[in-house]
């Protein structure tokens, strides 16, 4: 099985790794394989993988050793064959997942709790829960086993930590915010900031119209297996929580506003902003830089996409993409007739004698 070399890297033979992937090895299974990689970065070391025929055409140049290969994909023969393994299975993507888990160097935890962590009297800290450097825990607060907070984590009060969740540097999680278990938030996330809230108010200090801020009351809860990208923030309700449903994945820089409920295994790409009390079905995509109304409901299993700026409900199920987003064959249909406008143009211009269009 696998084993450390000296610089602590994992190395395993292509027998072994078919074995651990169920896969149907062709090719030498003593080759020791102790990295992965790209085709064209491959080695005779390396572990590549190949998908499709456009990758497929691509292994005869390559030097990796190995490959794990979608079965049904059809590779060129070389002469180096007898010296090379292929793996053949289902789905290679699939299949890779579990050797990048074996490869991927764990995250590294505090091992304990760090001398400078300074915690509230009223706090409940489970031993079996880590707590590094310039960690502040909150009053009344509890971390459950297992879970670790690492440096310079602010929890507020009455926090919760559930069971096995990793909350990396510089996270803020403000009072009464509620995280389930195994959930991963990655470094500078803040969670449970108050909502972006105002009315107008009739005269401001400067003796000119003023804003009134609007308390938010509520709190964040996060379901189970939920991952929290870099700098994401996630605001507290005006009354009630913000929910975030168990297993979905949001990525970094992404702003979902107060009483927002997004369901389960939904995901969330970079820089997508959700405004207030938007409603997010089960298994709903959303596409990197996307921007939604308020009060809007996108349908389970709906997707949007990348850059779209979303001013309407979506049914459960439907595509849409654009600016502003439309059903995606209407949007195709308007990219389609804008790409011929400059053609139309100069025919016009000839019609009419007119120059400037």
């Amino acid at each position: 099985m696998p084993v450390q070399t000296d610089n602590n890297a994992i190395a395993l033979t292509t027998g072994e790794m078919a074995e651990r992937l169920g896969a149907e090895l062709v090719g030498p299974a003593d080759l020791t394989i102790t990295r992965l990689d790209s085709l064209d970065r491959a080695d005779e070391a390396t572990l590549t993988f190949i998908r499709d025929a456009r990758n497929a055409s691509r292994w005869s140049a390559s030097r990796a050793g190995a490959a794990i290969v979608t079965r049904g994909v059809e590779l060129d023969a070389t002469d180096d064959e007898a010296r090379r393994a292929l793996l053949y299975v289902e789905d290679a993507d699939l299949a890779l997942i579990g050797v990048l888990e074996l490869f991927a160097p764990a995250h590294v935890r505090p091992a304990e709790r760090h001398p400078s962590a300074a915690v509230d009297a009223t706090a409940h800290v489970d031993p079996g829960a880590f707590l590094g450097p310039g960690v502040a825990v909150g009053p009344r607060t509890r971390i459950e086993a297992g879970a670790a907070l690492h440096a310079n984590v602010t929890l507020g009060a009455d926090v919760v930590i559930g069971a096995g969740s990793d909350i990396r540097a510089g996270v803020v999680i403000e009072d009464r915010c509620v995280i389930g278990r195994r959930v991963i938030i990655h470094p500078n996330a803040v969670i449970g900031a108050d909502g972006f809230g105002y009315r107008p108010a009739p005269k401001g200090d400067n003796g000119g119209p003023g804003l009134l801020k609007i308390p938010h009351a509520g709190a964040v809860e996060i379901g189970d297996d939920v991952e929290i990208g870099s700098c994401t923030t996630i605001d507290r309700g005006k009354f009630g929580s913000t929910v975030i449903g168990a297993g979905t994945k949001i990525d970094n820089l992404v702003q979902i506003g107060h009483n927002c409920r997004i369901g389960r295994c939904c995901i969330i790409c970079g820089a997508a902003g959700v405004s207030g009390s938007v409603t997010i079905g089960d298994g709903a995509t959303l596409g990197g830089g996307v921007g939604i109304k308020d009060n809007l409901t996108i349908g389970a299993g709906a997707s949007i996409g990348a850059r779209a700026a979303l001013m309407d409900d979506v049914p459960p199920g439907e595509a849409w993409a654009g600016y502003p987003a439309a059903p995606i064959r209407e949007t195709m249909r308007i990219v389609a007739a804008t790409r011929r406008l400059p053609d139309l143009l100069k025919r016009l211009s000839r019609q009419t004698g007119d120059d400037r269009a």
